[in-house]
C-alpha cells in the first residue's frame, strides 16, 4: 500500500528567530527614547478648546501596549505610569478617558515596508466578537441576540507576511465587497491577487482588472463560461480558468497556478487571533477600527523584528 509521504520542514535560523520572539515582549523597545522626545502635542494646528497636552505619538504608543497586553483602559495608565517612573522620565502620562476618546479619533498607519515594483497580495476574513456570550455559555443555553461579531478582513503579502491592507466592517458585509477599498489602501501595484472561492464575482474580476491585476480565484463547481471562445474580444480570466479546470482537473489546475499560495493568508489570520485573541475590546465602531489597525501594525513590527527561516527536506 503506498503512502504519500508528506514534507518536513525545519527552522534553520533558530537563534535569530527566538531572539525576535524575546523582543517582542521587551518594553523598552515601545517605549524608545525617540517615542518619548515626541511625547507633547506640539499644537501647531488651529483646534477648538482647550489645546491636547499629548501627541498623537504618546497616544498610539499606550494603545499600542493596550493591545499587546490586552489591558483595560484604567490598566493601560497604570501601565504608564510605572514605566515612566520605572525608566525615570518626566512624562505626563493621559487618564484612561482621554485614550478612549482619542483612540476613537486617531488616524494610524499599519507601517507597511516600501518595496520596489508590483506585489502579489493573500486576502482573507475571519471573524472578531464584540460582545455577548462565551463559547460555553453558547454551548449550554444558546445564541443570544446580543451576540454580535466585527468582520477582519487582511491583504497580506505572501514574500514578506507583511499585512499591506486591513478593514474592518460589519458582519453582514461579503468578502467580494471590499476587495476595491483593500487594493485602494495598498501603496503600489498589485501583482497576483489570491483568494478563495468567496471572491469568485465578476464584480471582483472587474475591480482586479482596473488595477491590472490577476485574479488567483477558483470558480464554482458550477460556474458556466460567459463569453464563447470564438468571440473576437479579449477571453475573460474567469473563463480561461474555468476552461483550464474542466481540461485539467481543478486540483491539478491549483498547483500550476499555486492557488495554495492563499494559505499563508490563513496563517496571518492565525497570528492574529494567537496574538489578540478573537474579541475586539472597544464598544464604539470607530474605536474597533483603531483596535483593529493598532494590530495590524503590530504584527507588522513582529514581522520586521524577525520571522522564521524553513527548510524542507
Amino acid at each position: 500500500m503506498n503512502r504519500t509521504t508528506k514534507k518536513a520542514y525545519k527552522v534553520t535560523n533558530w537563534a535569530k528567530y527566538n531572539e525576535s520572539l524575546v523582543q517582542r515582549g521587551d518594553i523598552t523597545f515601545w517605549f524608545s527614547a525617540e517615542t518619548l522626545q515626541q511625547w507633547e502635542h506640539p499644537n501647531d494646528q488651529v483646534k477648538v478648546g482647550r489645546p491636547f497636552v499629548y501627541s498623537d505619538t504618546a497616544i498610539e504608543t499606550l494603545l499600542v501596549l493596550r493591545e499587546l497586553f490586552q489591558l483595560p483602559y484604567r490598566q493601560t495608565e497604570g501601565l504608564g505610569k510605572a514605566l515612566a517612573q520605572l525608566m525615570q522620565v518626566e512624562v505626563k502620562i493621559p487618564d484612561y478617558t482621554s485614550l478612549a476618546k482619542r483612540a476613537a479619533r486617531m488616524n494610524i498607519s499599519i507601517d507597511v515596508k516600501k518595496h520596489g515594483g508590483s506585489i502579489d497580495v493573500v486576502v482573507d476574513s475571519t471573524g472578531l466578537k464584540v460582545f455577548g456570550e462565551g463559547e460555553w455559555k453558547m454551548r449550554m443555553h444558546g445564541k443570544s441576540k446580543r451576540r454580535t461579531w466585527r468582520k477582519l478582513h487582511l491583504a497580506v503579502n505572501p514574500d514578506t507576511h507583511e499585512i499591506v491592507a486591513e478593514l474592518l466592517t460589519e458582519n453582514s458585509i461579503h468578502d467580494s465587497e471590499t476587495v476595491g477599498d483593500l487594493l485602494n489602501e495598498i501603496d503600489g501595484d498589485v501583482n497576483r491577487f489570491f483568494g478563495d472561492g468567496a471572491y469568485d464575482t465578476w464584480d471582483v474580476y472587474e475591480t482586479l482588472e482596473k488595477h491590472h491585476a490577476d485574479g488567483i480565484i477558483p470558480p464554482r463547481k458550477n460556474a458556466k463560461i460567459k463569453q464563447h471562445g470564438n468571440s473576437t474580444k479579449e477571453p475573460l480570466a474567469r473563463d480561461e480558468a474555468i476552461r483550464a479546470i474542466r481540461k485539467r482537473g481543478r486540483k491539478k489546475w491549483k498547483e500550476e497556478i499555486g492557488y495554495h499560495t492563499r494559505s499563508l493568508g490563513e496563517t496571518a489570520m492565525f497570528r492574529y487571533k494567537n496574538a489578540f485573541g478573537d474579541k475586539l475590546k472597544n464598544k464604539l465602531p470607530v474605536a474597533q477600527k483603531t483596535e483593529a489597525t493598532l494590530r495590524s501594525k503590530i504584527l507588522n513590527r513582529f514581522t520586521k523584528i524577525g520571522m522564521p527561516e524553513f527548510e524542507w527536506s
